[in-house]
């Protein structure tokens, strides 16, 4: 059978005529009908600039509509024991244009005091504290981006105190924070010697196993009497530890596959296998809202890159679609594997993949799934396995599981789950076999006594009991809230809050009077979030108490009148909702 696909048209340079519409239609009805990779085809360079946005406008509103359906089916879903459950949506409520555009002119002005204070101190009015260029190397090429520089002097540098603060215990439900004053507007800082104990929203601590006494902290202190720290070795040179072949056991066991490979290191867990796993030949869907470890292992793998809207089906599907259909424009032939990536929770968006779908589109396509469930293992599901227990789905339906350690487990590193065959083939291939140490014997015996008992094989219910309370804390929080009038993203089954304040300069205002208020809050601006959709992100932890939890809501009810960042338009949706831990 040929390869070619049905022959399209180019557009005439005197107009439309009817070969034209008739190619458009066929084109069109080809790519409704093709889900098989041998009908791909490559299409010539005129065609392949074309914008495919031809098709009627009313005909894609109807397939978002038809894919909202699904998902709101989805929600409420059996999994495959036949357990129902409803499962909370994804809501983005987005702030009307004026407030968009009020948010630039913030940034507008930032930008014209930043470059005036530049203009200072070229001009010697002003002493320039940062680091620059010797007036005798400025013919070599820059070390710094103007721009970033810029932005890093006169916008980060002002507000740098609500960041990179310095800890002085175990980051738990509270934690200590060093004490430090500056009297340079934040460019240097001086240590008082005391330290303030906060209530920490900060961190990720979701099952509360980061923790400097108890079962775990003992095993571990014992693996260092038993083992030592560390082999001193990379793992093809002197191999792994005792340690680290037990945890990829229980790993494997843990995420129901044939097994697992553990990594020191979460962040390089994705951006050193990416590349093992596709060629440029490969094709990477990515959702856009993906981590940095991810979008480094991407650009990595040499593979071509497409980037489809976040968590939308109808976006995803097309994507694939496209792909089949024309291939790979730089070889003019079908791609030979399609790996989508995403994640299963997205640590700022708060939102939760919709695996079930993702799962169905990779089937139909015959396409490859990697998922990300760094924020998902151990916080979601009923027994902690992540987004795939949450959703009630096969773990053999996901081709590589990818997680890490630092999450829920109190510890350090990241795994990749999946078949024997794939994780041979990481096992030889990884660059972090040559380059990287195994992981610390104590660092894997913590995620080996936190996994064992969330599985319960402790003999208490503790770990049942932390997924529980866990899943108590998130709903409760988000929804007071919610109540309360402000903007917050995501599912209300996730523990990850982002609270939305818009202006680039309430993030300063946050961070320093809940600080004030012996509360430890992430806040984040741009570059980490769209310029219009600075945010603090409050992380939740099964070690929270209710109290805490309600201090910390009354805080942010001051805070948001006080800053007026309460600007959710469907706060009387939840006017009279009685909401319970």
């Amino acid at each position: 059978m040929s390869r070619k696909g049905p022959s399209v048209s180019r557009k005439r340079s005197g107009g439309t005529g009817p070969m034209d519409a008739f190619g458009s239609y066929i084109e069109k009805k080809f790519s409704e009908r093709t889900d098989i990779l041998e009908f791909a085809y490559s299409k010539d360079k005129d065609v392949l600039a074309r914008d495919r946005s031809e098709s009627d406008s009313t005909e894609d509103a109807s397939a978002d509509e038809k894919a909202q359906q699904k998902y709101k089916a989805t929600l409420r879903k059996s999994d495959e024991n036949g357990n129902s459950r409803v499962r909370a949506p994804n809501e983005f409520e987005h702030c009307n244009p004026l407030m968009q555009s009020a948010v630039y002119l913030a940034w507008f002005i930032l930008l014209i005091m930043a470059y005036f204070r530049e203009f200072l101190r070229k001009s010697g009015f002003e002493k320039n504290k940062a680091a620059v260029e010797l007036e005798k190397q400025k013919h070599f090429a820059p070390l710094f981006n103007s721009f970033e520089a810029i932005y890093a002097r006169n916008c980060y540098v002002r507000v740098r105190d609500v960041f990179e603060r310095p800890i002085g215990s175990v980051p738990g439900a509270t934690v200590k924070l060093v004490d430090r004053i500056t009297d340079d507007h934040c460019w240097t800082f001086q240590f008082t010697g005391t330290q303030t104990e906060v209530i920490n929203v900060g961190s990720y601590n979701y099952l509360g196993f980061a923790e400097s006494h108890g079962p775990c902290a003992r095993a571990s202190a014992k693996a260092i009497d038993e083992q030592g720290l560390s082999v001193c070795g990379s793992v093809h040179e002197i191999g792994h530890t005792r340690k680290q072949v037990e945890l990829e056991s229980l790993v494997a066991e843990f995420l129901g596959v044939e097994d697992a490979i553990c990594f020191s290191m979460g962040f390089a867990t994705n951006s050193m296998n990416a590349p093992c796993l596709v060629d440029k030949h490969s094709l990477i869907i990515s959702d856009q809202y993906n981590h940095a470890s991810l979008v480094l292992g991407c650009r990595l793998s040499g593979a071509s890159i497409a980037v489809f809207a976040h968590n939308n089906m109808a976006a995803l599907e097309k994507t694939i679609r496209d792909a089949i259909i024309y291939g790979n424009p730089k070889t003019c032939r079908p791609y030979k594997k399609i790996l989508i990536i995403v994640e299963g929770i997205y640590s700022m968006e708060g939102s939760i993949c919709n695996l079930p779908e993702i799962i169905a589109l990779k089937k139909k396509y015959n396409c490859y799934l990697y998922l990300d469930e760094a924020h998902s293992i151990g916080a979601m599901g009923a027994s902690g396995r992540g987004v795939v227990e949450y959703w009630g789905c096969n773990a053999k339906d996901v081709d590589i599981m990818m997680g890490t350690f630092t999450k829920s487990f109190g510890a350090a590193g990241g795994y990749i789950g999946g078949s024997a065959a794939t994780i041979a083939h990481l096992r030889k291939t990884s660059p972090t076999g040559y380059y990287s140490l195994p992981m610390s014997p104590p660092v894997a015996q913590q995620v080996i006594a936190s996994m064992s008992t969330i599985m319960g094989r402790d003999g208490t219910h503790d770990g049942e009991l932390r997924i529980e309370r866990l899943a108590r804390n998130a709903r409760y929080f988000r929804l007071r809230l919610k109540q309360m009038g402000f903007i917050v993203y995501g599912s209300d089954d996730s523990p990850v809050v982002p609270v939305l304040i818009y202006f680039p300069t309430q993030c300063g205002l946050w961070g320093r009077e809940l600080l004030k208020k012996k509360i430890g809050v992430v806040v984040v601006s741009y570059p980490a979030t769209a310029m219009t959709e600075s945010r603090a992100r409050i992380c939740l932890s099964a070690a929270h108490t209710k109290e805490m939890l309600d201090y910390v809501l009354d805080c942010l009810d001051e805070l948001g009148d006080f800053s007026r960042t309460k600007f959710s338009r469907r706060k009387y949706l939840y006017k009279n909702k009685k909401i319970e831990w």
